[in-house]
């Protein structure tokens, strides 16, 4: 399994941009809107390095924007809200005929951690996106006691809701960073999750820092993962790969995960926060590249060869 870059789709102009999205251009989540047409969504910050969101509209036959957005379609919460110093998009999923984008909001609590908790956008037919709901998603409990980060959702074939989100264990696994797992829920409706726990294997020292989700069905059996990840070693995230049979048991396998660094460019230093998805036969994935998103996002599609 090998990626073929195509280049970067999207790179935010510092001195053009809408005061809310100067820099960044982070966790691209593509809906699709109609043929070829996809609206990318992603996280843009300020000068306080608050994200709001932002979008554009993209051609992926042409490989062309046809439309940027100039204002965010959303903007960071009140100073007391859990997504008060940002929104960091995960996936998008549908609960009947609504349509829903999945986020980590941040906060940082005066003189503590920051921390995060997943919130639900409403998507809106002219692009812009609406937060419904008084309280996270998901929240701290007693699973997930210290902060929660960027969930992906899969529906079977017998429309129960699947969902794989991040959870931190600690800020310090003895290394110098943190552990932070890819944990397991489901649902029967889409509104009310079942914790399961841990998911996916990690280890210490290789993958311990885990982020961003995006799971397909495989195109031979099971399920394909891809997320981003740091050893602990004090190399920056890269693109990791697992798969599964039966959703409950994963295999890690960094080595499959068919995409590295560049050896110069916008990501030659960092790949991460990938999305994948499926458009007429081909599996396109998006990332970003150096500084968290700072670079902006690229395309990459699967080669079959």
């Amino acid at each position: 399994m090998e990626w073929k870059k195509l280049g970067i789709v999207y790179q935010p102009k510092i001195d053009k941009n809408h005061p809310k999205l100067i820099t960044h251009a982070a966790n691209p989540l593509p809906v699709h809107i109609h043929d070829d047409m996809y609206r990318i969504y992603y996280s843009g910050r300020d000068k306080k390095n608050r994200s709001s969101v932002g979008a554009i509209d993209f051609d992926i036959r042409k490989k062309e924007i046809v439309k940027i957005f100039n204002d965010p379609v959303f903007i960071h919460g009140e100073e007391n809200s859990f997504y008060s110093h940002g929104v960091s998009i995960g996936c998008k999923y549908r609960i009947k005929n609504m349509h829903y984008i999945l986020f980590m909001g941040w906060h940082i609590p005066e003189g503590r951690h920051w921390r995060g908790e997943i919130g639900r956008l409403l998507i809106h037919s002219d692009g812009y996106l609406t937060y419904n709901d008084y309280a996270p998603v998901i929240g701290r409990d007693s699973k997930d006691p210290i902060s929660l980060s960027y969930p992906c959702i899969y529906i079977d074939a017998n429309d129960l809701y699947h969902m794989w989100y991040g959870s931190t264990k600690s800020w310090d696994a003895g290394n110098g960073e943190m552990l932070h797992v890819i944990n397991y829920a489901t649902s029967i409706e889409g509104e009310l999750w079942s914790r399961k726990g841990l998911a996916i294997p990690y280890e210490i020292g290789e993958s311990q820092a885990f982020s961003r989700p995006t799971v397909l069905k495989s195109k031979l059996d099971g399920l394909d993962m891809w997320f981003s990840y740091r050893s602990g070693d004090g190399t920056t995230y890269r693109i990791g790969y697992a798969h599964t049979d039966d959703m409950q048991n994963w295999e890690l396998d960094n080595n499959k995960a068919g995409i590295d660094v560049a050896t110069c460019g916008w990501d030659s230093e960092m790949i991460c926060y990938p999305y994948v998805f499926d458009h007429c036969g081909e599996r396109y994935m998006l990332y970003n590249g150096n500084g968290y998103g700072r670079t902006g996002f690229g395309l990459a599609v699967l080669d079959r060869r």
